[in-house]
């Protein structure tokens, strides 16, 4: 059978089209029977079920009116009956559709535009979801492109196959971008929007960095060194932190490269930003220690528990420890996730003066005793007298100058003072008008139910209701900088697994739950 011209033409555009979009072939075709599909109605009426099909090798084009097969016909157009149906297919039943094949038609021209419409909405959709569905997957990839315009300070990257933005706010400061300059930047997002996929793209990202190294250090691309941190002030500085799985390679060398070309090319990728190749370290403090570099650091002190760590300097290391404007220790901050504070050994020492002043006057006006005594216990390393009321009393008559009946005056005053101080406490308690239920509740003490009833909580159902943060608070990061937030307990050195296991017993004890968890997981075997 011989192929006529026009249908010849029809598969030869929808070849085009492919080729031009990137998509599939048989969606151009798909799209192309809905717009006759379109166009046919407009001819035999917008109720009529019609459907268009064209052969995928000959091109020809085959029009047919869909009819449901009912019992009784109550429109022409859409139905037909059981009877009409078995004359052309014996085994129609009610419920079936049947296909009415129809004569080939001219498009006038509003269907024709019509037509056209639909298939160039049809294949820009089909485009727009082949290029999301190509760079959702590459998202934390480096890209290649070509700056196609610049609007509004925001740079339009060409990458062959589709269209990124790099916002002002995601290019290295005072870099400037003219069409046609080739660009390497990071993908950090593609999302969907009603315009078609946005694909963003960022060169201060972190992990722009750890990328560049990657594609320039064959050893982080093989796996035998991995960066296990970054932190950059785009532009101007950055921290990498990195370690080796073979601890025959050095992993800053590696970095660094022959005479300083690997690094080098980043730099140079990265204007210039000047980049601290790290050790890391598994031990906080060490890592900080290093992170902290080129600064010396004398001593740290580690808190655990809220993440910050005191580190002290010569005095006169403390400016280039901080850094200009706060950078060194900032990204020391970032690339560690901890909080840094840092004193001169000066500072240091007068602050320990002042702690010692401090517990020794604490001592002198509790226990009733004269300074020397005061002295002696906080130079034992006494921090309380909570801790004198509780300690072994061989501890305290080991002290120089002290013996068995002094050391167990000393206890006896003590627990004397502890017990004046909880009976003030209680009486504030109820004077807040914190219910006895809640005071009663295990590991709840006297100056938690002040701390409690100051700030509204007043039985064992608020307490049920209050979160972890509430009690212990949290912390979050603006702009670089965490910010903490005190809690109801602030200042009672209370970890976070202590303020959960509280609230849980206060849950039980309030009938909202039937058991603690972790009793529950471990009466299970037992009862089974």
């Amino acid at each position: 059978m011989a192929v006529s011209a026009n249908r010849l033409e029809l598969l030869q555009i929808a070849d085009a089209v492919a080729r031009e979009k990137s998509i599939d072939r048989q969606i151009v075709l798909a799209s192309m029977e809905d717009a006759m599909q379109k166009a046919a109605r407009s001819r035999y009426g917008q109720e009529t079920e019609v459907r268009a099909e064209i052969n995928p090798k000959t091109g020809e084009v085959r029009f047919s009116r869909l009819l449901l097969v009912v019992d009784q016909v109550e429109n022409d157009a859409t139905q037909i009956s059981v009877a009409e149906a078995r004359k052309k297919n014996p085994a129609a039943q009610v419920g079936d559709w049947i296909a009415e094949t129809l004569p080939p038609f001219d498009f006038g021209r509003i269907a024709a535009q019509s037509a056209k419409q639909v298939i160039v909405q049809k294949v820009r959709e089909a485009e727009r979801d082949r290029q999301y569905q190509e760079f959702k997957d590459r998202i934390g990839e480096i890209v290649n492109g070509v700056v196609k315009r610049v609007e509004y300070g925001n740079v339009i990257i060409d990458l062959g196959r589709g269209e990124a933005t790099i916002r002002r706010d995601e290019m290295i400061p005072r870099e400037v971008f003219r069409p046609g300059d080739r660009v390497r930047a990071y993908v950090y997002d593609v999302r969907r929007e009603q315009r078609g996929p946005q694909i963003f793209l960022s060169r201060t990202h972190p992990q722009f960095m750890a990328k560049l190294f990657r594609q320039e250090v064959p050893e982080i691309y093989d796996g035998v060194i991995e960066v296990k941190a970054v932190a950059r002030d785009p532009g101007s500085r950055a921290k990498i932190a990195v370690i080796s799985r073979d601890s025959s390679i050095d992993p800053v060398g590696a970095c660094v490269g022959m005479r300083g070309s690997r690094v080098q090319a980043v730099v140079n990728e990265l204007q210039g930003e000047k980049i601290d190749i790290i050790p890391w370290s598994a031990d906080p403090a060490t890592f900080i220690v290093n992170a902290l570099q080129p600064a010396e650091v004398v001593k740290v002190v580690l808190d655990e528990d809220s993440e910050r760590i005191e580190v002290v300097v010569p005095d006169d290391q403390l400016s280039l420890a901080i850094g200009r404007r706060g950078q060194n220790v900032r990204l020391a901050s970032q690339l560690t996730g901890w909080d840094i504070d840092i004193l001169t050994e000066a500072e240091e020492s007068e602050r320990r003066q002042k702690e010692f002043v401090e517990r020794t006057n604490t001592f002198m006006g509790a226990l009733d005793v004269d300074e020397v005594v005061g002295q002696l216990l906080a130079s034992e390393g006494f921090r309380s007298v909570e801790e004198l009321a509780f300690v072994e009393p061989t501890e305290l008559a080991a002290i120089e100058g002290f013996d068995a009946d002094t050391a167990s005056e000393i206890q006896n005053r003590a627990r004397d003072y502890l017990a004046k101080l909880e009976a003030e406490l209680d009486a504030r308690r109820k004077e807040l008008g914190v219910a006895d239920d809640l005071a009663k509740m295990e590991g709840v003490t006297r100056a938690m139910l002040v701390k409690f009833g100051e700030n509204d909580v007043k039985s064992v159902e608020d307490l049920a209701g209050c979160a972890t943060d509430d009690l212990i608070g949290w912390s979050e990061r603006k702009d670089g900088e965490a910010v903490k937030h005190a809690g109801f307990l602030e200042g009672m050195e209370i970890s976070r697994e202590e303020a959960e296991a509280l609230i849980m017993r206060a849950r039980l004890e309030a009938g909202w739950i039937d058991r603690l968890p972790d009793v529950q997981t471990q009466e299970e075997p037992v009862a089974e």
